[in-house]
């Protein structure tokens, strides 16, 4: 799954999509650093880049609303 959200942001998708597959990437990160029992690091990942990427698709989704 780590693997195919990085291909899905990689390739030339609609945004919407590539957001999707960039969260099913991140999730799988945080999912993979619970299995190695690193828990802590796992939670400031998922913290950090929720809301970077957040911020990113919000402005991003503006952008391309508006047509001017």
């Amino acid at each position: 799954c780590f693997v195919f959200g990085g291909l899905a942001v990689a390739s030339n998708l609609p945004l919407y999509y590539g957001v999707v597959g960039l969260v099913l990437a991140f999730v799988m990160g945080c999912e993979w650093w619970l299995s190695l029992g690193i828990s802590f690091v796992s939670l400031v990942l998922f913290m950090v880049y929720l809301g970077g990427m957040l911020v990113v698709f919000v402005y991003s989704v503006s952008l391309a609303a508006e047509p001017f």
